[in-house]
């Protein structure tokens, strides 16, 4: 029997939407935990493994029989290159399949934090009416200018919503895009630093590589206004959390929402619970999490989910795709089902 692996531990209801949708004399499952030796022993006998955010390993590209991993997602770097090369293992993705669903956490992120909704609430439940103290603090979106930092699918899907609020928008990547590209969309290419400089709102929707990594750091921080807010959607590793908390500390940037960090999933206890507003100690300041001025979302990027299902084709295509591409040799391959990293 054929075996498909979920590695990120999945619900068994979520197995179940998977399964009729398989091949005859397939089946799909899960690891109990995120335990390195717990996920080698998972994919052990398994064709293929379907991985979200958790990281793929030399050890687990190195099990006998496995063909191929799908990242349910767009970047891979969770995911060991150099060993799926090594042992001849390929790595898909299905590039652009959750853009809409980014681009709205994008935006959910950016409207919480320019109208303070999450301070608020907070608030309400600490039994603190705070309109007052957050009214000064709470902007508008309509009018204001937008840069967004890569602009592929997830950046043009933002900037598709953000037309609504009548945005200026800006954006840089390595690449421009063509003129017409550009009407399309309703954006501007700026250099990253006349980005920064003109912005209201930053958001970070590229690629995690060696060019963008830290790209958010003490150095570029300072070049943004003062009452400008900022939001990372793409990797943790694209800026310096401890940076960004100094800054929003210092009160050189208004916010932050965050749903990608540097370790994930967030280690429990770390850092210990958040404080009350004006209780900090001198190590939990230079924890992100320790912000009041931040809002937090734990990466989650599922495209669709509701009553009609939607959600559980989201589930079945995710699986499907892995299966097609992979129950036959590579396409120029003389090495049967294994072959080297496609990148």
């Amino acid at each position: 029997m054929m075996r498909v692996v979920m590695l990120d531990p999945s619900a068994p209801d979520r197995l179940d939407r998977i399964r009729p949708y398989l091949p005859e004399g397939w089946d799909i499952a899960t690891p109990g935990s995120r335990n390195p030796a717990e996920q080698v022993a998972a994919l052990s006998g398994a064709a293929f493994g379907i991985t979200g955010d958790v990281a793929v390993t030399e050890d687990m590209m190195a099990v006998e029989g496995l063909r191929a991993i799908h990242k349910w997602g767009v970047g891979y770097d969770n995911i060991d290159l150099d060993a799926a090369r090594r042992h001849r293992v390929r790595v898909l993705r299905t590039t652009g399949s959750n853009a809409v669903a980014v681009a709205e956490t994008t935006l959910g992120l950016i409207l919480a934090l320019n109208r303070n909704i999450v301070r608020g609430h907070v608030g309400i439940l600490e039994g603190e009416w705070r309109k007052g103290e957050l009214s000064p603090t709470s902007m508008r979106l309509s009018g204001r200018t937008v840069g967004i930092v890569g602009m592929g699918y997830i950046g043009k899907a933002l900037a598709r919503l953000l037309g609504g609020f009548g945005c200026t928008i800006l954006y840089t990547k390595r690449t421009k895009l063509s003129a017409e590209e550009e009407r399309a969309a309703g954006v501007r290419f700026a250099p990253l630093d006349e980005l920064l400089r003109a912005s209201d709102v930053v958001t970070l929707n590229c690629e995690f590589n060696a060019s963008t990594r830290n790209l958010i750091n003490r150095e570029t921080l300072a070049l943004m206004k003062p009452d400008a807010i900022l939001v990372n959607a793409a990797r943790g590793g694209v800026m310096v959390e401890e940076d960004v908390a100094e800054a929003i500390r210092e009160g050189r940037l208004r916010g932050a929402g965050v749903d990608v960090f540097a370790v994930e999933p967030v280690p429990p206890g770390n850092p210990p619970d958040r404080p009350r507003q004006g209780h900090h100690d001198a190590a939990s300041r230079r924890h992100l999490l320790r912000c009041l001025r931040a809002v937090h979302h734990p990466h989650d990027r599922q495209p669709q989910s509701d009553r009609r299902g939607q959600g559980a084709r989201s589930d079945r295509r995710a699986g499907l795709t892995t299966i097609r591409r992979c129950q036959g040799p590579p396409e120029g391959s003389a090495s049967g089902p294994k072959s080297s990293c496609n990148r």
